[in-house]
């Protein structure tokens, strides 16, 4: 296997608990994920697009109530690129350089 690198996209601390949050099921509701991370509809907002720019998530939208609702889904090319970062943070931190150092 070759070396994992950090992913910048992924690293900030919101955004490396949101796909942390989604690798474990099949989709998020924007509500759930928003009070689970204790950021507001707009920092919450701004992670996703990022991280939707990059194929990292989509977001899928439906009426339920009346009301419009959104769920986050990782894409299986978000799940590659956390599951590589994941990997990159194990090897720091066993002390073993990823970048080849």
């Amino acid at each position: 296997m070759g070396v994992e690198l950090l992913d910048p996209l992924i690293h900030p601390p919101a955004r490396l608990q949101l796909m942390a949050l989604l690798a474990d099921v099949t989709e998020m509701e924007f509500g759930i994920a928003r009070d689970v991370l204790g950021v507001s509809d707009s920092v919450l907002s701004k992670h996703l697009a990022q991280l939707g720019d990059a194929g990292y998530i989509e977001l899928r939208k439906a009426t339920v109530n009346t009301r419009q609702r959104t769920w986050i889904v990782a894409t299986a090319a978000g799940r590659k690129a956390f599951k590589g970062h994941v990997a990159a943070l194990q090897a720091l931190a066993s002390g073993r350089a990823p970048y080849g150092a």
